[in-house]
């Protein structure tokens, strides 16, 4: 059996047996399908914690989430959920909200969008930068939610580092993100009133919904059903398409489709759909 150097305790290489526990509890969980290839990602985020437990093999680690540790199990969830973001990602998304929906919104009820997996909120606030520059009122919200608390925690403090604004356009890193100075030395922070126009809340996509949750303008689901299989992608869109409006917009990855996925919507631009008007 290989192992893990450490200071203080010797890791033993997850097996096989157990890599498919964590395989079924997180599918489970979140509806995401981990394929073999990331056995050695569930070892490596996970190897952390079995030595903040002093653990030297990945079953006494499984022992120990199911022995009824709600917060193990919570930060398992945490470790191998968290995805890759940036600011502005995907451009032609907001090209498309500025030259095509935002010129045509702005009447009526207050203009909501969700971010459907926020992850550490770039996404949420570049869309705030987006809505604060182009909507002709401050009558819009955006709902940011995630799995993992501890992104959510990070998304809330709205501080990231000053590589991660290369593709903020230059004006809107002036007007709506503050340069860190002493021991934020290196970092920018959203602005306070920027900040307060989004909300951050945890939420599992693939559990139970809260009822307040109101309806939506614009639904955002980027880069999320890559994980889930053809089923969980399904009944994941069906119940979003619920939350959104007729007449509302639903925008995914413009590596995803929803081809055989749903019918409820038709696209208007490659990864970019609309709820049709009621009749």
């Amino acid at each position: 059996m290989s192992a893990v150097a450490n200071k203080s305790v010797m890791l033993e290489s997850i097996r096989d047996e157990e890599f498919a526990v964590f395989q079924e509890m997180i599918y489970e969980q979140v509806g995401i399908s981990m394929s073999e290839k990331k056995k050695s990602l569930v070892e490596g985020r996970l190897a952390k914690r079995l030595r903040h437990h002093g653990l030297s093999d990945y079953a006494s680690y499984i022992k120990l989430i199911k022995s009824g540790n709600s917060a193990e199990r919570q930060m398992v969830i945490d470790m191998l959920t968290t995805n890759e973001t940036s600011f502005f990602r995907e451009q032609r998304h907001f090209d498309f909200l500025a030259s095509e929906v935002i010129p045509a919104s702005g009447h009526g009820s207050p203009y909501r969008i969700w971010s459907a997996a926020s992850s550490s909120g770039e996404e949420a606030y570049s869309m705030a930068m987006l809505f604060a520059d182009k909507y002709r009122s401050d009558r819009w919200e955006i709902i940011g939610t995630d799995i993992s608390q501890q992104i959510l925690a990070k998304a809330r403090k709205g501080l990231y580092p000053m590589r991660a604004a290369e593709k903020i356009p230059p004006d809107y890193l002036n007007r709506f993100c503050l340069k860190g100075v002493r021991e934020q030395e290196g970092m920018f922070q959203i602005d306070k009133k920027l900040a307060s126009k989004v909300t951050f809340n945890s939420l599992n996509l693939n559990g139970q919904w809260p009822s307040n949750m109101g309806m939506f303008d614009l639904i955002l689901l980027r880069n999320v059903m890559i994980y889930f299989d053809q089923k969980t992608k399904q009944k994941l869109v069906e119940k979003i398409l619920q939350q959104l409006r007729p007449g509302g917009y639903f925008m995914i990855g413009h590596s995803e489709t929803l081809n055989g996925v749903s019918t409820a919507v038709k696209m208007v631009k490659p990864s970019i759909y609309l709820k049709p008007a009621a009749p």
